[in-house]
């Protein structure tokens, strides 16, 4: 196992954090090194010092993609905070089909892991709307930094296990069962999603129009405050007003730094 200086964990922790916001604890160190040692033995580096030159001087970008997917947690599930999903059902999407203009609803999962969150959206919007859907643009955008996740929701193959927690007709109208007891995404709700890889750290958000809706759960508890609270006010900026934060219920704002108004645990309103 190759060991990480303070000096070099220092230089790791920096760059993660001014490119992706991300800030590396020291008692997080054992995990850097579990992550990237194989990574490290497998290019013949003898050292962190020499990976991360390699990272940084990489023209491709590719070396980068590896670390980033390396060092980046993926944990989600279906119905994970179930309350927020029964909420965007029962009051944000009622508000929004009596609101929107042109039938365009713009809805981004920041931070979509391997994509049962944007797919658990598709589907209550399908369910929703059912017949009148084709007369609406329901498209969710859904980024990560992680191309390796990403990848894997593009896939939309999940386990027998994962799937419980959704309906039973929900799992037999939109999933198709595999031989190996695995379960498919329909073509159709895929269609409804669009994956990209995005740095929430970017300066400029890439949005033509204002978004009615975002989901950002569970990833500003890796941030420090002050780049949560920027994170935050370039949400409010690219949203619709009557638009819906939804955040992490581990995660909060505090009211003195957010022109959000407080909803109820991890949901906010531009008003």
């Amino acid at each position: 196992m190759i060991s990480i200086t303070k000096q070099e964990f220092k230089k790791f922790a920096e760059y993660i954090e001014n490119n992706y916001g991300i800030h590396l604890k020291e008692e997080k160190q054992a995990i850097l090194i579990s992550r990237l040692n194989n990574e490290l033995v497998n290019s013949n580096f003898k050292n962190f010092t020499q990976y991360f030159d390699y990272v940084r001087s990489d023209q491709s970008g590719n070396a980068l993609v590896t670390l980033v997917n390396k060092i980046t947690t993926n944990h989600t599930f279906f119905m994970r905070e179930a309350d927020h999903f029964y909420y965007f059902r029962d009051k944000v999407l009622p508000f929004l089909a009596s609101t929107v203009k042109n039938r365009d609803l713009r809805i981004w999962s920041a931070g979509c892991s391997s994509g049962q969150e944007p797919y658990t959206l598709a589907m209550l919007i399908d369910d929703y709307f059912k017949n009148a859907k084709s007369m609406w643009d329901t498209k969710i955008l859904a980024t990560d930094i992680s191309s390796k996740v990403l990848g894997e929701a593009v896939e939309g193959i999940y386990s027998k296990e994962e799937v419980e927690s959704l309906p039973a007709l929900w799992r037999l109208n939109y999933f198709q069962k595999l031989n190996n007891g695995h379960y498919r995404i329909i073509d159709d709700i895929k269609r409804e999603v669009i994956f990209r890889r995005f740095n929430l750290m970017e300066k400029v958000y890439p949005f033509k129009k204002k978004l009615h809706t975002i989901f950002c759960r569970n990833v500003m508890i890796y941030f420090r405050h002050n780049t949560k609270v920027e994170l935050i006010n370039k949400f409010y900026d690219v949203m619709e007003y009557g638009g819906y934060l939804f955040i992490g219920h581990t995660e909060s704002i505090n009211r003195s730094d957010t022109r959000f108004q407080y909803i109820m645990p991890g949901i906010y309103r531009k008003e």
